[in-house]
Order: structure tokens, then sequence, then C-alpha cells
């Protein structure tokens, strides 16, 4: 009997984040409080015997992922294929102008992923997914009966995460949304996946439950 463990995150919050910009492909640095978020899974994660650290590509994600290293010793692997959904044109918009000049898009990225056409040439979910899927497989394979993280974004988590509990594209619209540093866990035995948990934030300090994605 072969058991896998994988603990995924989204980064820490960002300086866009806190404006209320589309971040996407593009990136925003963390801040001071996106870099404590990611200190306190780190220390979280302190006793499990990671054999593997990926994250995304994305400046933000990395950053996240050399913090939650800590002593582990181990190498980012860094992938393209775990970089967030392409926006197109929303990227470095704020939320309340693309609310404003895209209503009916922004809310089907939201709430009908199916639907979800974007603006300009960014991705859809379905492309998303096409796109990070397989290199989630690969991951999986290569380290069959170890225990890894992977760091990555707040929809491409989502569709990762439905993917592991046989969601829809349109049930992604209905998953609780993933802040920053939320810990999911899953785990795969016989290649079985078995979700333990999904957008825990119990790292958080008192009052940092409150924190904007």
């Amino acid at each position: 009997m072969t058991k896998t463990i994988i603990y995924l995150t989204r980064h820490g919050q960002t300086k866009w984040n806190l404006q209320k910009r589309m971040q996407g492909h593009q990136n925003s640095a963390l801040t001071r409080l996106g870099e404590q978020q990611a200190e306190w899974l780190k220390n979280r994660l302190a006793g499990e015997k990671l054999e593997a650290i990926y994250s995304s590509t994305s400046p933000r994600a990395v950053h996240t992922a050399q913090i939650l290293s800590g002593d582990h010793a181990l190498p980012i692997r860094q992938l393209d294929a775990l970089m967030e959904i392409n926006m197109g044109a929303w990227e470095g918009m704020n939320t309340e102008q693309i609310q404003q000049d895209y209503p009916l898009q922004y809310t089907q990225f939201f709430t009908r992923p199916d639907l979800y056409i974007p603006v300009g040439s960014g991705e859809t979910y379905r492309q998303l997914e096409q796109r990070v899927i397989p290199s989630i497989e690969r991951i999986l394979t290569d380290h069959a009966g170890q225990k890894l993280l992977i760091v990555t974004h707040r929809i491409t988590l989502k569709v990762i995460m439905a993917y592991f509990s046989n969601k829809t594209l349109q049930e992604i619209g209905e998953m609780p949304d993933i802040l920053s540093t939320a810990l999911c866990k899953v785990n795969f035995t016989d290649n079985i996946p078995h979700i333990d948990m999904y957008g825990d934030t119990s790292h958080y300090l008192p009052n940092g439950s409150d924190i904007a994605g």
C-alpha cells in the first residue's frame, strides 16, 4: 500500500491583494503581513518531514515557498504550470473597475467558471485545468509514497482541489474561497485521494482570520 501526502497552499498576502487588483500572471510583492502569514504556516509545518517543495514561478509564490522551506533544506522546484489563471486584460485592474466594465464576466469568473470567457488573451477555467492537472499528476507519480508541499494561487488551487474532489467546473463556483497561506491537505492511498483539509487558517494568530486574501 502506497501512501502519498500533499500539502497545498496559496501564496501570502500581496500589495495588489490589499489594493484589490487582479494579479494573474503579473506579480506583486508580498506585504509584511504576507511574509508573516508564511512564517505562521512554516511553524505549523515544522514537524512535517517534507521530501519536496514545488512552487509556481510567480515571484510571490516563490517568496512564500522560500519562507515555508524553513529548516527543510529542500530546493524550490518551480513550474510555470502552477501559475495563476491568466486573467488577460483584467491583470493590474482594480476589481471595482472590472465589476463596472465587465459585470457579467466578473460574476461568472467567481460563480459560473464553466461559462466564464476571459477579456483579452486570458485563460478559461478549462484551459487552466488542462495546464495544471497533468503537472499535478506528474508530481504525484514522481513522489509516490512521499510527503510534499505545493505553493500556488487562489484559482489554480481551487481547480486542483476540485479535481481531487471530483467536482465539475460549474461546482468550483460553489467551493469556499481560499485565503492567503490557507492550507489544504490531500492523502493518497494507492492513488485514491482523500481530502483531510481545505483552506484551513488555524495557523493565523488571534484576530488574523479577517485578513483579506
